[in-house]
């Protein structure tokens, strides 16, 4: 047991020492890995954001259901019952004409001296509810079967905007998983063309391990440990940069991006997971890097 320590260790050191020797290729290989890193690093915090944005959108989406002036209390608790048996329905809200009078007189200095002329009696605002759906997709469908119900006098949701914002958000959110996946596999061969160039410098030294009887797991693995070594040593860069630049963007402007609509995800949410995800990417990859390199290229 002692002896396949010390022989990992030694396996482990001669990675190290592989690094060292090989330092301009090294310095290229690690300083490629770490821009490729900070792109998937960028790509990730997007894809987080967007994912929060979506589903921000999705919490606020409204259709609003105006109901006709001459509706009694009877078509009104019937009106919901009848909402409330469609399938994409995830609540309903009750609003009267004397509550939203109510709430935009409080809202609006402009408003609140030609509101407060009214009473309920005479007030000309229509009873609504505010219904929430389950799927922001179906929306158009869902209000469109409203409309039809009796006592309904309109429906507004924001008709083209909301299901175009989603539609542009979910491309959004495909087009970063494609960039991520695919810097990920130009790492794997940026990895694996460095320990093929490493192999093809220490020829000489591979054939005299030979001559004098080593192992071939004795001699792969240090050119396994380089691949991961410079996966481990790209992906420092990456995460210092990617965590300090979102906690920045993330207190210059308040939490918010362009417009308090576009809130961003908590650094505390999203920092710790993103550090681990980089380091194991270039753990990985580097490990996958190095191992394909290896079967291809060192033939022992």
């Amino acid at each position: 047991m002692m002896n396949k320590i010390r022989i990992l260790l030694n396996n482990i050191s001669d990675g190290f020492k592989s690094v060292g020797r090989n330092f301009s290729l090294s310095i290229a290989s690690i300083s490629c890995i770490a821009i490729t890193l900070i792109l998937v690093g960028v790509s990730i915090i997007l894809s987080y954001n967007v994912n929060k944005f979506t589903d921000d959108i999705e919490k606020d989406v409204t259709i609003v259901v105006y109901i006709e002036k001459d509706a009694t209390e009877e078509d009104i608790s019937a009106l919901k019952t009848r909402i409330d048996t469609l399938d994409n329905i995830d609540s309903i809200t009750y609003l009267s004409n004397e509550d939203i009078r109510k709430q935009m007189s409080k809202e609006s200095e402009d408003l609140s001296p030609i509101l407060s002329q009214y009473d309920e009696e005479t007030n000309p605002l229509l009873n609504e509810y505010l219904v929430k759906v389950q799927d922001t997709e179906k929306i158009g469908k869902t209000a469109k079967s409203i409309q039809k119900m009796n006592s309904v006098s309109s429906v507004k949701y924001g008709e083209g905007m909301v299901e175009e914002l989603v539609k542009i958000f979910d491309v959004v959110k495909k087009i970063t998983l494609v960039i991520v996946v695919g810097l990920i596999i130009v790492t794997a061969f940026l990895i694996a063309n460095t320990i093929k160039i490493t192999i093809s410098n220490r020829k000489k030294q591979i054939e005299i391990m030979r001559l004098v009887g080593a192992s071939n797991s004795y001699i792969k693995l240090p050119f396994f440990f380089e691949g991961i070594i410079l996966g481990f040593l790209g992906s420092i860069i990456p995460i210092f940069l990617c965590c300090y630049g979102y906690i920045f963007l993330y207190q210059e402007n308040g939490g918010i991006l362009f417009t308090e609509v576009i809130s961003l995800v908590s650094p505390d949410k999203i920092l710790l997971n993103l550090s681990l995800i980089l380091l194991l990417i270039g753990v990985i990859v580097g490990a996958i890097g190095s191992y394909r390199a290896v079967r291809r290229y060192l033939k022992v």
